[in-house]
């Protein structure tokens, strides 16, 4: 699968929950254990602009992972912009040679692993920041055919590091959104 052209609907999946997310909702918790809204959003904020530095092989700018973008007028449509920009970035077959980095790394990583890093963000926090606010994710299906390539791809060396949790059994006549959640860690069933 290409996964290159499942980058735009994923990013603007990812984009249209959080333009709907209230701002009574921002202290609400969330799948991520201790992250509630705000610091998810935030988090998937900053992961996607370093994402476009990445597709470029520029180092990382602004600010860090502490950084509250939510306390900033209009945060959710400069991340539907930037959500945007990072994936046209990676639209570019050039985007996917060779090694990048999101962390400015200078040995990196294999640049379609990265890539796919990014994409599995925007559905897994996207899903979390929904079902977090009572909202559907609403996924295209082909995009949650490259999540689930993705996190099968990288399901174990991410336990490894701590970034996904222990499987949830999942059914295997689910559907396949229920199942990439259970296979990085996530309940499908969770919910606030």
């Amino acid at each position: 699968m290409d996964i290159r052209t499942r980058m735009l609907p994923a990013a603007e999946a990812a984009a249209r929950i959080v333009l709907e997310i209230p701002d009574s909702a921002l202290d609400a918790p969330t799948p991520c254990p201790d992250w509630d809204v705000r610091t998810l959003a935030s988090h998937l904020i900053l992961w996607t602009g370093r994402g476009e530095t990445a597709a470029h092989r520029l180092p990382p700018t602004g600010p860090g992972e502490d950084h509250d973008f939510t306390a900033e007028a209009g945060w959710a449509e400069r991340f539907a912009e930037q959500a945007r920009k990072t994936a046209e970035a990676w639209q570019d077959p050039a985007a996917w040679e060779g090694n990048t980095s999101l962390t400015g790394n200078k040995e990196g990583m294999p640049a379609g692993f990265i890539g796919g890093i990014l994409l599995v963000e925007w559905v897994m926090h996207g899903w979390d920041l929904a079902v977090a606010t009572g909202r559907e994710p609403a996924f295209p299906p082909a995009v949650v055919e490259a999540a689930w390539e993705q996190v099968s791809a990288m399901a174990e060396m991410s336990r490894e590091y701590g970034v996904f949790g222990a499987e949830v059994p999942v059914p295997g006549d689910a559907p396949l959104l229920d199942r990439v959640l259970g296979k990085a860690g996530r309940d499908p069933s969770w919910r606030p």
